[in-house]
């Protein structure tokens, strides 16, 4: 049986798990520390048992509507305007073109001297 130390707002706590079940145990702690960290606002003076059952009810409460379907499992990405994309294509091979003809041109008069 592997042992593993975690973190949980700031406090550690040693784990037992299963022999190569340490780097999810850790992955969990670290969502455990988000929620935690989300709750508390980073301060440290809140009672351990009512944290826990802080956290508990939240995760409890994400997990319900997930499972209902009310919320997506990832946040959804902010809309893009690609609109303009085309023009600023154009316009950036525009520039590149220009600055390659300069430097055609500088390296003509460097190979003339």
């Amino acid at each position: 049986m592997a042992q593993v130390t975690i973190t949980i707002n700031s406090r550690e706590y040693a784990v037992a798990c299963e022999d190569g079940q340490e780097v999810r145990i850790m992955q969990l702690s670290r969502l455990l520390d988000e929620k935690a960290r989300m709750i508390t606002g980073g301060s440290l003076q809140v009672n351990e048992n009512m944290l826990l059952a802080m956290v508990g009810l939240l995760l409890a409460d994400e997990l319900t509507e997930l499972k209902k379907g009310h919320i997506p499992a990832a946040a959804p990405a902010p809309a893009v305007d690609n609109s303009r994309l085309l023009d600023m294509d154009a316009s950036l091979a525009e520039k590149l073109q220009n600055l390659a003809q300069e430097i055609n041109s500088v390296a003509k008069k460097i190979e003339s001297l």
